[in-house]
């Protein structure tokens, strides 16, 4: 068990001096800016342009400086110079410059005067950037911080605080639905929806403005289905199949003709569906690998998080991958983020011959640099600690724009990915939507399990790739 000691007034010597080294993270960004309110305005970033998720507290925001500067030299004071017992009077710091993610820190405080009347002291503080560190030696704050020594020595152990988990309530999936509703909602096929879940949820979506129903399926069960949950159907058109698939092929045969912009599965299993999307000859084939991207909500992250593939190709080739990487880019682009960053990620952060992800991960920035992949930027490969956590990053001393501040994490292959999203989803608490993207139209491929946000949410998002498309977003050759 750690031990703290103090040292009493009659122990501190002018010019001692303790001292500590920390890496600013995104984590301490929100934690700091959430107990004061406080973001260095010159350094708040909205991300990606024109947000729909509004404004996040995202790669240019800076500590709040004031609690941040106190907390650490807090740290100091109380648990090494003097330590224990120690009780602080009044501050007076000058706060130089911002301390943003992944920039590591000296924090200093050195005794500079006792009063031995008072039984006070006067410590010299400083933060400055670390000697290895871009900047290094740039004084962030500085000032004083007189304290009350305690009179007799202290011996106790380091206390165990709990963890500090910051939870959700962004609502940024909520604020993406709120955009897209500004929109003209696109004609959808829903597909065999003859369970409440799937019935419910799509209308749910048209209610909410997210698009204008067509009910694909047997009439006769999605009306008693209507009529059981009290579901209000009368603004929806109907069109009537024999079963599950004959609805799937007449959705895919109303999209081909543009009668509809998009599709949602509905209650019938996914390879029934996407056999029909994939048809030679009667399908929605494009020049595009499909693939399936989950838009995740993390507490813990502190914007969307977009994941690829883990729900359609098992164990995709290079050039898989790089359809799978632009499907992703596309729908970042899509709902506001300019300039995407994309993590290609493996076990580890080198190229290793005997480990195929890594090579993928090489190949594809290059494809990038020449131009076969284009719209954001890539890094890879990395591993999944120094692709999310700029701190992991700093600790192995990589160099990249896109490691610890990710916008798309692309997956080896659909094992790793779909054991990813759905950690997330039930360890994180995530909320999560899903496309399917790299067909002729966006498809909204929902799970039976999928609850109302869900559904709504990735009825949001095949809108907004349905409109960015037709104002420019790359669009795939049929």
């Amino acid at each position: 068990m750690e031990m703290l000691e103090n040292r009493t007034f009659d122990e501190l010597e002018v010019g001692n001096t303790a001292c500590l080294s920390r890496t600013v993270t995104e984590r301490d960004i929100r934690l700091f800016a959430t107990l004061s309110g406080e973001v260095a305005p010159d350094r708040c970033a909205v991300e990606g342009g024109a947000n729909p998720g509004g404004a996040t507290l995202d790669e240019g925001a800076a500590v709040s400086p004031s609690l941040w500067a106190t907390a650490l030299f807090s740290t100091l004071l109380g648990t090494s110079l003097p330590g224990p017992g120690t009780t602080q009077l009044a501050q007076n710091l000058r706060f130089l410059a911002p301390a943003v993610p992944g920039t590591r820190v000296d924090v200093r405080v050195t005794l500079a005067a006792k009063n031995a009347v008072e039984g006070t002291a006067n410590f010299a503080c400083s933060i400055t950037i670390a000697p290895d560190t871009p900047g290094a030696g740039t004084p962030l704050v500085s000032g004083e911080i007189m304290v009350r020594v305690p009179l007799v020595k202290v011996r106790c152990p380091a206390a165990a605080l709990p963890a500090l988990r910051l939870a959700g309530g962004e609502g940024r999936l909520a604020r993406l639905i709120a955009t897209a509703r500004a929109l003209p909602p696109p004609r959808t096929a829903i597909i065999h929806p003859v369970d409440d879940n799937a019935l419910r949820g799509a209308m749910d979506a048209a209610t909410a403005g997210l698009l204008v129903p067509v009910l694909v399926g047997p009439e006769a069960r999605i009306r008693a289905v209507a009529a059981a949950g009290g579901i209000d159907i009368s603004r929806a058109e109907l069109v009537d199949t024999p079963h599950s698939h004959a609805a799937a092929s007449l959705g895919v045969a109303l999209a081909r003709a543009g009668k509809v912009a998009s599709l949602m599965k509905g209650s019938l299993h996914t390879d029934e569906l996407m056999a029909a999307v994939v048809a030679r000859d009667t399908g929605l084939r494009t020049d595009r690998r499909l693939s399936h991207v989950f838009v995740m909500d993390v507490a813990t992250y502190p914007r969307l998080l977009l994941i690829t593939d883990a729900a359609i190709n098992i164990e995709p080739t290079l050039e898989d991958k790089r359809d799978i990487v632009q499907n992703a880019i596309d729908l970042a682009r899509a709902i506001g983020i300019a300039r995407p960053f994309v993590a290609l990620l493996s076990a580890v952060e080198t190229v290793y011959p005997r480990m195929p992800s890594t090579l993928d991960a090489a190949a594809l920035c290059k494809m990038a640099e020449r131009g076969q992949i284009v719209g954001g930027v890539l890094d890879g490969p990395l591993a999944f600690d120094n692709a999310i956590s700029a701190e992991a990053a700093a600790a192995k001393r990589i160099v990249s724009e896109v490691a610890g501040r990710p916008d798309i994490l692309v997956v080896p292959d659909i094992v790793s990915g779909n054991m990813l999203a759905k950690q997330l989803s039930y360890l994180a608490e995530a909320d999560s939507a899903g496309l399917v993207l790299g067909a002729a139209v966006p498809i909204a491929l929902t799970s039976r399990a999928d609850g109302v946000l869900a559904r709504t949410a990735s009825a949001a998002l095949a809108s907004l790739f349905v409109h960015a498309r037709a104002a420019g977003i790359e669009k795939p050759h049929a």
